[in-house]
């Protein structure tokens, strides 16, 4: 076993070893474990395990089970995993005890940066807008269609919010960065 914590576990450790940690938006755990990830607990029962990483992939025997692992994508500022455990993929979102603070003191979300609006990330023809003036958005929704090397390409919104101005107007040519949604 390296003395390193394996690298699924490795960046939230940095500042912490306790934290929730949310599977498929479905189950939540209290997680706390050692410095090598390996020892621990889940939900305050002990836990220990044997892994072994090879080339990027973890193999984990836990309870005489044997469970192999490799990070699909890691997302560092929304502290999310997706981990392929035994060919099937798992989000797992994290949680520590500051994000645990930050929420008691009303402040969640306060280190995340605002966005203000959205720009075209490159020239091309506005082909359809599919929001309107103080509309409420979603993380991830289509918000402009944009024609660019005749392809149609979807821009989505970055984050939750509410449309405080369309700044474009359908079957008009935009140029690089020009601003296309404003957020209020």
């Amino acid at each position: 076993m390296p003395d390193t914590a394996p690298k699924i576990f490795s960046f939230a450790l940095q500042s912490t070893n306790m934290y929730h940690a949310t599977v498929n938006n479905l189950r939540t755990f209290d997680v706390e474990l050692d410095n090598t990830a390996a020892n621990g607990t889940v939900n305050g029962n002990e836990i220990a395990l044997d892994i072994i990483e090879e080339s990027g992939r973890l193999h984990i025997l836990w309870n005489n089970r044997s469970f192999n692992a490799e990070i699909v994508s890691i997302d560092k500022a929304e502290k999310m995993v997706v981990v392929k455990v035994n060919s099937t993929l798992h989000e797992v979102k994290l949680k520590d005890r500051f994000d645990d603070l930050l929420k008691n003191l009303g402040m969640e979300g306060a280190g995340q940066a605002k966005v203000k609006n959205i720009k075209a990330p490159m020239p091309g023809m506005v082909l359809n807008i599919l929001v309107e003036d103080g509309d409420t958005v979603t993380k991830d929704q289509a918000v402009v269609i944009l024609e660019a090397m005749k392809m149609e390409n979807v821009i989505k919104s970055p984050v939750d919010g509410t449309i405080k101005k369309v700044g474009v107007t359908k079957g008009v040519a935009v140029e690089k960065n020009t601003i296309l949604i404003e957020f209020a």
